[in-house]
């Protein structure tokens, strides 16, 4: 029985190209008619078993071929995981200079503050010295009196006074104290003549007018 090469490649699940190498190396027995070629399949059938031997080698290229693309997945996996750990070192390394840099803008306000603090200690303490030297200072000048003088002149406030005192000493009313409060809560963070002290309003009246907060 003669068939086309068509024909053939369908019966024997094989491509063209594999069975006209084969034709043309003079493995299938075959008989061109008229241009067309035809494969004896009796004798292709017969020779069938002498053709096992390279379905062995192609088994073994395979595996070969599976052992490189193993090899080379390897090869991939390890450069992923080479980067992964870089860019986490990377952001390891982002994170401790990010934390250091928080670090130190709390420090540097740490010192500000302490700078702030020991300024404003100091200043109380010379305004202290300055109300027992003249509470202690002996009076050897006469002063006139008038009719209409019933007590003597408020001591001056100093230049830097927490705000309750400073409404204190000026008789503010219980509301008028609370309208004042809430102008300075209302300001704070947004007005930088408002600074607050462990809780309270510091009132400085050597850099600061305050006239618009302190109207009664």
């Amino acid at each position: 029985m003669q068939i086309t090469i068509d024909e053939y490649a369908n019966r024997f699940k094989m491509s063209k190209e594999m069975i006209r190498a084969k034709l043309r190396a003079g493995r299938l027995p075959h008989t061109v008619v008229d241009g067309t070629t035809y494969i004896s399949v009796e004798a292709a059938a017969s020779a069938a078993p002498a053709a096992a031997a390279p379905q062995r080698t192609t088994a073994g290229a395979v595996i070969m071929m599976y052992q490189k693309e193993n090899a080379e997945l390897k090869r991939k996996i390890g450069e992923l995981e080479a980067k992964i750990d870089r860019l986490i070192g990377d952001k390891e390394q982002m994170l401790r200079e990010e934390r250091d840099r928080i670090e130190g803008i709390y420090v540097s306000r740490d010192e500000q503050l302490k700078s702030f603090l020991e300024l404003v200690n100091a200043k109380l303490v010379q305004e202290g010295f300055k109300l027992a030297a003249q509470s202690s200072a002996p009076d050897t000048v006469d002063t006139p009196s008038y009719a209409d003088h019933t007590a003597e002149p408020p001591a001056p406030l100093p230049e830097q006074i927490e705000l309750f005192s400073y409404l204190e000493a000026k008789h503010f009313s219980s509301s008028e104290k609370k309208t004042v409060r809430k102008r300075f809560a209302k300001a704070y963070g947004n007005d930088v003549r408002v600074i607050q002290q462990n809780g309270e309003f510091i009132l400085d009246f050597s850099k600061y007018d305050y006239s618009d907060l302190l109207a009664r």
